[in-house]
């Protein structure tokens, strides 16, 4: 079996932990090379911390989260609730994906309530177009083969599944313990019981799959979907 990179690109630290973590923690399991970039820290999350002090704790939390699944962290210094998709913005993910050269990328779907995260889903989309671009530049151009969106409750509006992932047992339970270290996902900012929606969001796609879990993901590319 050939080893693919999956990049997980997420407005703020924990947005893809959540919606892709579960098809990483899969991916990792079986050898392949993950990451979870984060565009901004999502500092401004928390109703009783400084947004410095809860920048330190989400920063740790993300870090903590990938080691234990076994993949790369990575975070872009950009301010959240005030992130922008500019062309630099853009290219600087673009030079990240000439750089890891991923098989797939997953992405936020851009009809969200959260501006963040329509900006995001941008970024990662024109990210995408100018990696494959030749270029004066010291990295090689690539070709992402593979761009899908995670389901996320934000991101609902005109959100269509066009593929299911099967988690297995062994790939939920890693993730599962691993979400932990996220105070957010626990309920501990504005009580939304991240953890448990999404725990619940993998069985019900997987009856709709046939399977135990899954997760679902949107692609405006093709009907017919292979395996990610």
């Amino acid at each position: 079996m050939s080893k693919k990179t999956y990049l997980a690109i997420g407005a703020h630290i924990g947005d893809m932990d959540l919606t892709a973590g579960p098809l990483l923690a899969k991916a990792s399991l079986a050898g392949h090379r993950t990451c979870f970039l984060a565009l901004t820290p999502g500092e401004r999350g928390h109703p009783k911390l400084s947004p410095h002090e809860y920048k330190k704790q989400k920063i740790k939390e993300g870090k903590t989260f990938a080691e234990r699944l076994g993949s790369e962290f990575k975070v872009l210094d950009h301010s959240d609730g005030f992130l922008e998709s500019d062309q630099k913005t853009q290219l600087e993910v673009a030079d990240i994906i000439r750089d890891m050269k991923p098989d797939v990328v997953i992405a936020h779907w851009n009809d969200s309530i959260h501006s963040d995260h329509r900006h995001a889903s941008t970024i990662a989309e024109q990210a995408r177009f100018y990696a494959g671009l030749p270029m004066k530049h010291d990295l090689p151009r690539h070709g992402v083969k593979r761009f899908v969106y995670a389901e996320n409750w934000e991101d609902q509006e005109n959100f269509a599944a066009r593929s299911y992932v099967e988690i297995p047992d062994e790939a939920f339970t890693l993730w599962h313990e691993s979400i932990q270290v996220h105070a957010f996902a626990r309920g501990e900012t504005y009580g939304f019981m991240y953890i448990d929606y999404y725990s619940g969001l993998m069985r019900s796609k997987g009856c709709l799959a046939g399977v135990k879990r899954a997760c679902a993901f949107a692609d405006k590319e093709a009907p017919g979907l292979e395996k990610l």
